[in-house]
């Protein structure tokens, strides 16, 4: 799949900017979200890279055949319905694996949002697991990860440093990106 990733990936005029090696385990915070095609070029990128990742999806999308197919992609089926925690769970992912990245757009949706959703940082203080800070700049055509961020538990200091490293991202919809650190 590496292969056929990058010639994908090439064939776009994408290219890929990781200066940085993968730990063990990770929560990857994946930003801008403002357009599908996000999801195909951040999964290209990591197998591109050689690398897999999981990522939270809705349990309703795990109908036949669909199931399969998000399940092989690494997804992991979130019932919202219920009210265990998804925090929880995730811990309980990376406790599990001796290897584990998780892949989670703060945003939470490809519409403008005021703030920032923290599971992702939640879940990586939790499960004690650094922050791969990950991007898809579409001025440039590039997917890249710019650090590896260990979170201090002070997440509103945190969440200031991780957001910086977006300041000058271009994301394929300009106008629903917000890098506001309120909470």
């Amino acid at each position: 799949m590496q292969k056929i990733s990058q010639f994908i990936l090439k064939l776009f005029g994408w290219k890929l900017n990781v200066q940085v090696a993968e730990p063990q385990k990770s929560v990857i915070c994946v930003a801008p979200h403002t357009s599908n095609w996000d999801f195909p070029i951040g999964k290209l990128s990591y197998l591109a890279l050689g690398r897999e990742a999981s990522f939270l999806i809705k349990k309703s999308w795990f109908f036949f055949p669909m199931g399969y197919f998000f399940d092989a992609m690494g997804g992991v089926p979130v019932d919202r319905s219920k009210k265990s925690s998804v925090t929880d769970l995730m811990t309980e992912e990376f406790e599990k694996r001796s290897h584990f990245h998780l892949a989670i757009t703060p945003e939470g949706t490809r519409s403008l949002v005021d703030k920032w959703k923290m599971g992702f940082y939640h879940i990586a203080v939790k499960a004690n697991v650094p922050i791969q800070i990950a991007y898809i700049d579409y001025k440039k055509k590039e997917m890249g990860i710019f650090d590896v961020f260990y979170p201090t538990g002070d997440e509103k200091a945190d969440l200031e440093k991780i957001q910086a490293y977006y300041k000058d991202v271009q994301a394929c919809f300009p106008e629903k990106f917000n890098l506001s650190a309120k909470k």
